[in-house]
């Protein structure tokens, strides 16, 4: 790999500020700064486990409640995915995952086909973990999926407690997401038969 895959945003709006620096081929690295404290672990267990660079200063309107930040977080991790995985020459584009988490299991699959898709086949059982609206996880994936412009699947088979189906959900996206960015010498160009994604 002679190229970084590597992209940085800032987004400031009235309702949050974030800078966002995300690597593709990183040692799982997360330097976070972010006012929600479930989302900063979320997205330093998808960090580990996609084995990701991840920085995030993420600052926001939380007294409020927590969805604008965490939906401007998942718009500039999206963006900064899709930037970073550049003309997509030799990669393996497809992932997927299923992942146990004790009693919770769940598949994420991913197509960074450039064609946005989220199918959420999931019902969390609490509104709340901690201090955390867990609506906001949907809204998180869903612009993450558009703004990667990725088809994106998540389908939770079992499981009863919250925090683990959640986790499980990060976890799994982050080793779909590694498999799919994967270059396979074999893969000659870009993987369709298009032509280009």
């Amino acid at each position: 790999m002679t190229e970084r895959r590597n992209a940085s945003i800032e987004r400031k709006t009235r309702e949050t500020d974030i800078s966002l620096d995300f690597t593709i081929d990183g040692k799982g690295k997360a330097d976070l700064d972010v006012q929600v404290p479930f989302l900063s672990h979320m997205l330093e267990l998808f960090a580990k486990h996609g084995l990701f660079d991840l920085t995030v200063r993420g600052y926001g309107d939380v007294e409020v409640d927590d969805h604008h930040l965490t939906e401007d977080i998942g718009i500039c991790l999206g963006q900064t995915l899709r930037q970073a995985v550049g003309d997509k020459f030799g990669m393996k584009r497809y992932g997927s995952m299923t992942l146990p988490m004790d009693e919770t299991l769940v598949t994420v699959a991913v197509d960074l086909s450039d064609r946005p898709h989220l199918e959420w086949r999931a019902e969390l059982p609490k509104d709340r973990v901690g201090t955390f609206d867990t609506e906001n996880v949907h809204e998180f994936f869903w612009k993450l999926a558009v703004e990667a412009r990725m088809n994106l699947h998540i389908v939770l088979h079992h499981g009863h407690n919250t925090h683990h189906i959640i986790e499980a959900m990060f976890k799994a996206l982050a080793r779909a997401l590694d498999e799919a960015t994967q270059i396979d010498p074999r893969v000659k160009g870009v993987p369709s038969t298009k032509g280009s994604l």
